[in-house]
């Protein structure tokens, strides 16, 4: 059947666009790359895209279609760095608040948010926080205030179009301690509210699991392992990790796999 369906597709598209109905068009892209994601022309790749190409379908349409479409507009990667010591000190606050946007269907960065924080209850970073985190304290002496970066967040993300009602976007971490316990706990101390969306995201160390069966008890260096991926920049600069998250995400998504929610609801 697969080898008939490619055939059928490849002579339609050897007709030319010209002697094709101009009002089925649409439709017939849409069914050329619902087979070319279903795998269903498997092995007519190169001509098909050839073929788009040449009847003015666009290389991005043969993009779109190398990996299965996403649930989500947009992943919005987050990772953040926060004060600590050996015993923990309490409260932990947040001191780089970085995320990446994600396209949901090419699975590249399309836009930046990045801030250091200034902590108030421990102000000075102790010599393990920057040994770990590369974070020095000129980085965020001066910086704005938490509740100060939640508004500029909320800014950033309505100028870009993620407040839109109509685009679906989710927050992705490396676990569950970004989103479930440091951002809400140091809210809960500070007296602010948790913005919605922050309410919901995807793990992906959970995702990980889902997708190559195995748990990756290191994190980001055990997926990055698993996938015969580079580490990108150092281990725990939030930054960093954001891209390493972005890296591994997009890898998955070209290997067919579909991210979901993984939190449970508020």
């Amino acid at each position: 059947v697969s080898d008939a369906s490619g055939c059928s597709m490849i002579a339609l598209l050897h007709t030319g666009a010209a002697k094709f109905p101009q009002n089925l068009l649409p439709r017939a892209r849409q069914a050329v790359c619902s087979l070319l994601s279903a795998g269903v022309l498997k092995g007519y790749g190169s001509i098909v895209s050839r073929k788009l190409a040449s009847h003015g379908f666009g290389a991005s349409m043969a993009a779109m279609s190398s990996f299965p479409p996403q649930r989500y507009h947009y992943f919005l990667v987050l990772d953040f760095e926060a004060t600590c010591d050996k015993p923990q000190i309490h409260p932990q606050e947040i001191i780089e608040f970085p995320i990446l946007k994600l396209n949901g269907r090419t699975m590249e960065i399309e836009s930046t948010f990045h801030m250091y924080v200034q902590p108030v209850v421990h102000p000075q970073l102790t010599p393990f926080c920057t040994e770990l985190t590369g974070i020095i304290q000129g980085m965020v002496d001066g910086q704005p205030s938490l509740q100060q970066v939640l508004e500029r967040v909320d800014e950033w993300m309505a100028k870009e179009g993620l407040l839109d009602p109509s685009v679906k976007s989710i927050f992705v971490t490396c676990g569950d301690w970004d989103l479930k316990v440091m951002l809400p706990g140091q809210c809960q101390y500070l007296g602010l509210p948790v913005a919605d969306y922050f309410k919901q995201w995807i793990n992906l160390k959970k995702a990980y699991s889902f997708a190559m069966g195995s748990w990756p008890k290191n994190g980001l260096l055990d997926m990055n392992k698993g996938l015969n991926l580079q580490h990108i920049g150092r281990p725990h600069s939030g930054i960093d990790d954001c891209k390493n998250i972005a890296n591994i995400m997009k890898t998955l998504a070209h290997r067919g796999f579909i991210f979901k929610q993984t939190s449970k609801p508020f």
